[in-house]
């Protein structure tokens, strides 16, 4: 696990900007980041600013009223998830997580406490408030993010 505390946004772009990297490079078809943290904390701009930075040139929406907002471009499939507003395990069902496509498949989900059934991740942030910016807890677990972690800055 590595800790780093943000000062603004410009560092949690930054900090996007280097996941969006590691996502560009791994080899894997599938990969899985969690983020977790109260409300305002960073979730969403983190996962726009990934997104965003893998090469999205349109808007990213939040997913909070729709629970998933779908994005396929450059051989990439975002599916950024917000669990916030439900805690049924068919609401995550109806996403089909598991399925096979041709594309390279990136699931962001934003508050994965409230899955009903425990899901494997690649990578999962957690976002603290501070009275100067977020901290955030970087926790790797597989697709080489343990390897970026040891040398991130």
């Amino acid at each position: 696990m590595k800790k780093l505390t943000l000062i603004n946004d410009e560092a949690t772009n930054k900090l996007g900007s280097e996941i969006a990297m590691e996502i560009l490079k791994s080899s894997s078809q599938e990969i899985e980041i969690h983020l977790e943290g109260d409300l305002g904390a960073g979730k969403t701009f983190i996962s726009r600013s990934i997104i965003k930075n893998c090469g999205w040139k349109e808007l990213v929406k939040s997913p909070t009223y729709t629970l998933c907002e779908e994005y396929e471009f450059n051989d990439l499939m975002f599916l950024h998830i917000d669990l916030y507003r439900t805690n049924e395990a068919e609401d995550i069902d109806i996403f089909d997580l598991s399925r096979k496509i041709n594309s390279k498949k990136i699931v962001l989900i934003e508050w994965p406490e409230r899955l009903q059934y425990q899901r494997d991740y690649d990578l999962k942030i957690i976002f603290n408030h501070l009275p100067e910016g977020r901290e955030v807890s970087l926790i790797p677990c597989n697709n080489g993010f343990e390897a970026w972690l040891k040398n991130y800055e």
